[in-house]
């Protein structure tokens, strides 16, 4: 029986990946820290590794428990890890907001403008006139040197302690409902409130992502904790699968976003 069976084929390389620093961990007992992965990343090195492994261990954090994006650490059984091993910096600046109004999308694109790597960046949070973004110590230096201006705003990044990073304020709003399959053309439908017919050309449109990768195939099978995004529409995710009714109707537990 393949391993591979149990993921999807474009989660093949990842799993590799996981795998190949599981077998690094257990050859030279050195702890392996990794870039900031998503919810399906970490829930893959949750499947691979499971927490009944004898010989090493994994654990995840991203700044704060309601980060999005996380970083793990892979080592030894034996191992104590502490969150100061994770290596973040807590990074923040404020922009007058009388003047320019500045959202996530605009930090984000500005550090990709500059080469940086989004996989070494953590959550970015927003909030009045102030933003705040997670990094690794290796990176933070360069930001701070590198980032002086966001969308026309002159911007100044400091450090500052991690206990100070700003609250979740997502608001998610669960529903439970029925459907005939777990097509994501089916799950968009229902969730969003429009025509499959509609949903599929979005889909084919590439304006929607699972688990942060865009997905053009409306037959994609979408499963429990997977994250959707759809271009205009805002976000979801799928928080269980439920059973099934006499109609053969597939009862799910979803939940969206609140813009």
């Amino acid at each position: 029986m393949s391993i591979y069976q149990h993921f999807r084929k474009h989660e093949h390389q990842f799993v590799d990946q996981v795998l190949s620093w599981k077998e690094q961990v257990e050859r030279t007992y050195t702890s392996y820290i990794t870039d900031f992965l998503d919810p399906r990343e970490r829930k893959i090195i949750e499947s691979l590794i499971g927490s009944s492994n004898e010989d090493v261990q994994y654990a995840f954090f991203g700044g704060a428990d309601h980060t999005e994006r996380q970083r793990a650490i892979i080592a030894p059984f034996y191992e104590t890890i502490e969150e100061d091993h994770f290596k973040l910096v807590l990074l923040e600046a404020s922009f007058p907001k009388k003047f320019v109004t500045i959202q996530h999308r605009d930090i984000l694109g500005t550090f990709i403008s500059e080469g940086l790597d989004r996989k070494k960046i953590g959550d970015i949070f927003v909030r009045d006139d102030a933003f705040q973004i997670v990094t690794t110590e290796e990176l933070a230096s360069f930001i701070m040197l590198n980032i002086d201006k966001i969308k026309n705003a002159s911007v100044q990044l400091k450090e500052v302690p991690r206990n100070t990073i700003f609250p979740s304020d997502d608001e998610w709003m669960e529903q439970t409902s029925t459907v005939s399959s777990l097509r994501l053309d089916v799950l968009i439908k229902e969730m969003y409130n429009m025509s499959r017919k509609d949903a599929s050309l979005l889909i084919q449109g590439e304006r929607v992502k699972v688990n942060f990768t865009v997905v053009n195939d409306p037959a994609f099978i979408v499963e429990v904790d997977d994250l959707l995004s759809v271009r205009g529409h805002g976000r979801g995710k799928i928080i269980s699968i439920d059973g099934v009714t006499r109609k053969e109707k597939v009862r799910i537990t979803t939940a969206k976003l609140k813009m």
